[in-house]
């Protein structure tokens, strides 16, 4: 983050180093994704572009994430989404 890679074969090679850690886990849409997505696409009223948004949001409810980090402010929208800017102390 601080020291970002400079090719893409550098940035791919550290997302590599990442996955090799035994604590990561990878989150998807599970099979029953569409009604997680469906409820949280009707509650924040979410429409156009922002919908890949209530789609990443769905997947961490639905994956029991407690937090997440980002500095986009679009995910104000869903409030059952606790959101952290690590940009901001």
């Amino acid at each position: 983050m601080f020291n970002p890679p400079s090719t893409l074969s550098e940035a791919v090679d550290q997302v590599d180093v990442w996955l090799e850690s035994p604590s990561i886990i990878m989150l998807a849409e599970a099979d029953d994704h569409w009604p997680h997505l469906k409820q949280t696409l009707l509650a924040s009223r979410t429409i156009g572009a922002k919908v890949h948004d209530a789609r990443i949001a769905a997947i961490c409810l639905q994956h029991g994430v407690r937090e997440l980090w980002t500095a986009d402010r679009d995910f104000s929208r869903f409030p059952q989404l606790k959101t952290v800017n690590p940009l901001v102390r």
